[in-house]
């Protein structure tokens, strides 16, 4: 698709299970909506490997794989931006709290790198706790203009 074609604007809003199943199914979802955007297969790869990171981190460490606990997913897209929100049901944290994964003793570390690599490749990234439980991910993907 072209980038000058219009894009009808649309949300999608999805609830999946806390398993790492739900992780790729995730991604499908939302990189479906991005290439009716037109990004292209850079753009498309740092799209869905925030997704990844950011669905994992609300499995793993929001849910903590709780079979009764949710991960939900909202897809918004319009001819100018992607907005993917992904909310767990867990007991939140506090971002200030999360090490810094380039310093030192942190480099090999097997985690710790999701967040920068959310803010690094999306556009805008927005934390927030949810009330009474849980945190709130937010990241945006502008659509470059073509010249």
């Amino acid at each position: 698709m072209l980038r000058n074609q219009t894009v009808e604007t649309r949300t999608i809003e999805k609830v999946l299970d806390s398993t790492l199943g739900s992780v790729d199914r995730a991604e499908e979802a939302v990189l479906r909506e991005a290439l009716q955007l037109g990004f292209n297969d850079d753009e498309l790869h740092k799209i869905g490997m925030s997704v990844r990171e950011c669905v994992v981190n609300a499995v793993v460490h929001g849910n903590r794989y709780g079979a009764r606990k949710k991960v939900q997913l909202t897809i918004s897209r319009t001819p100018d931006c992607l907005v993917v929100v992904v909310a767990d049901e867990g007991a939140g944290f506090d971002t200030v709290s999360v090490r810094d994964p380039l310093a030192d003793g942190h480099l090999l570390s097997p985690s710790g790198r999701g967040l920068m690599m959310m803010r690094t490749f999306m556009d805008e990234l927005q934390i927030r706790r949810r009330e009474p439980k849980g945190t709130e991910v937010k990241m945006l993907k502008y659509v470059a203009k073509a010249k």
